[in-house]
């Protein structure tokens, strides 16, 4: 009983104390690889609690035919220096003969130091590998927006073969959209990009519609190309309507004349640019102090998407207003929608008022000379 006490004790201390040793190890010691070609293998040498040592390592098998070659810093090297709990990076180049055929074919690796040693066997089955393969996925497929604006899509590409790949990249969209790809957390769009075996890449893939384009739902088509594999994807962009509003006059000029003390017309025209009728265009103004400005009509109940209705703004500057250019700013809004444009008046004075002031100064003249005649002589 107290023997058996002591040996669960003396195996929790050894326990607790972990593993004491050197080891080897490589992500996939047994794998499939093309014929003929040659593989370069991670390895890590490491030392677990052990006094600093130099390890020799070196391929003890080596399958017949094949060249094998461990590699350090890009050098070919025979020995690793180790501190306690401490670990190297070394990379196996495993070179197969010309001619080799299809089979399994095996590999040791050996690491030995001054109290220790450690294998790692490693086999090789070349012949058949996964064709070349890609896949695309999109976090979020359906979006929807105004137009005008652009449509992100988070996308990730995936190479589901065993072969380093550059692919291409392409889209299919209705006429008018611009597509562009750009890697995550990059700036630069891309049409192409290469990806390792097995390992996948983020994409930013943003769609810009047309500003005028109509409110529905439209489909895109992504693309991705490396050969005879190719993954498609298709995303949907839901857009909904975006009134907008233009202000102008028929003949697109922004400057008339007027006179004081009367109302004068401008002819205004107003035209929805947006996808959605727009509804209760109302019409304001900014003027000088004094003037009035008043709309026929003072409301248009609706414009459909592309039309355009004209409007009379009736301009009175005030009879006190000097000949000279003034600005006024005329509006028209409709919910979120808005228009404005600058108008620059041309302020005439009356010529009846110019008439009256000819009258004035030649009466005033013939009192003059009158008076001089009469009482001149005196």
């Amino acid at each position: 009983m107290v023997r058996a006490f002591a040996l669960l004790l003396l195996l929790g201390i050894s326990l607790a104390q972990g593993f004491r040793g050197l080891s080897l190890s490589t992500p996939y010691p047994n794998q499939t690889v093309r014929t003929g070609e040659t593989v370069t293998l991670p390895v890590e040498v490491k030392n677990f609690g052990l006094p600093p040592q130099v390890v020799q390592v070196q391929v003890t098998d080596v399958a017949p035919g094949w060249k094998a070659s461990l590699l350090g810093g890009g050098r070919v090297v025979g020995a690793v220096y180790l501190a306690p709990d401490a670990e190297q990076s070394l990379s196996l180049r495993l070179e197969p003969p010309k001619g080799v055929k299809g089979g399994t074919y095996r590999f040791r690796l050996l690491a030995t130091g001054t109290s220790a040693r450690a294998e790692l066997p490693i086999t090789l089955t070349t012949g058949e590998v996964l064709p070349k393969r890609l896949s695309l996925e999109a976090e979020l497929p359906v979006l929807k927006g105004t137009a005008g604006s652009s449509f992100r899509y988070r996308v990730t590409l995936r190479n589901e073969s065993d072969q380093d790949l550059l692919i291409n990249l392409e889209a299919e969209a209705p006429e008018g959209f611009q597509v562009s790809f750009t890697p995550s957390f990059g700036s630069q769009q891309v049409t192409s990009l290469p990806v390792k075996a097995g390992e996948s890449r983020d994409l930013d893939v943003e769609v810009s519609p047309p500003r005028e384009v109509e409110a529905r739902a439209y489909g895109v088509t992504l693309r991705a190309l490396a050969g005879e594999a190719k993954a498609e994807l298709a995303v949907t962009l839901q857009i909904s309507g975006r009134p907008e509003l233009s202000l102008s006059t028929p003949e697109g000029r922004l400057s008339g004349r007027a006179y004081a003390g009367r109302e004068n017309p401008v002819k205004l025209v107003v035209k929805n640019t947006g996808s959605v009728p727009v509804e209760e265009v109302s019409f304001s103004s900014s003027e000088p102090s004094g003037w009035e400005v008043k709309f026929d009509p003072e409301k248009l109940e609706a414009i459909a998407p592309g039309k355009e209705a004209e409007v009379t703004a009736r301009v009175k500057p005030t009879s006190r207003a000097v000949a000279g250019d003034y600005m006024l700013t005329l509006r028209a809004s409709a919910g979120e929608a808005s228009a404005s444009m600058d108008y620059r008046v041309t302020v005439l004075t009356s010529t009846a008022w110019g008439i009256v002031g000819v009258g004035l100064v030649a009466v005033a003249l013939g009192v003059l000379g009158f008076a001089v005649s009469r009482f001149g002589r005196r």
